[in-house]
C-alpha cells in the first residue's frame, strides 16, 4: 500500500478486475457447453442467467476479498 489513497484505489481496482476476468474465463471454459454460442446464436435465456449469476457471484467474492 502506498501513501496515496487514489493510487491505492486504482491498484486495488485493477487487481479486482483482473481477478474477476481470470475467474470468469475459467468458469466459461469449465462450462459443459459453449456458453457464448448458446447465448448469442441460440438465444438461450437460461445460459444467459447462468453467466450473469456466475459473474455476480465472482464479483461479490472478489469485492469481499479486496475489502
Amino acid at each position: 500500500m502506498t501513501e496515496f489513497p487514489l493510487l491505492n484505489a486504482l491498484l486495488y481496482t485493477a487487481a479486482g478486475v483482473l481477478a474477476f476476468l481470470a475467474a470468469f474465463a475459467l468458469a466459461v471454459r469449465l462450462a459443459p457447453l459453449d456458453l457464448w454460442k448458446q447465448i448469442v446464436e441460440e438465444r438461450n435465456v437460461a445460459a444467459a442467467i447462468l453467466a450473469g449469476g456466475v459473474a455476480l457471484a465472482l464479483g461479490w467474492i472478489v469485492a469481499a476479498t479486496l475489502h
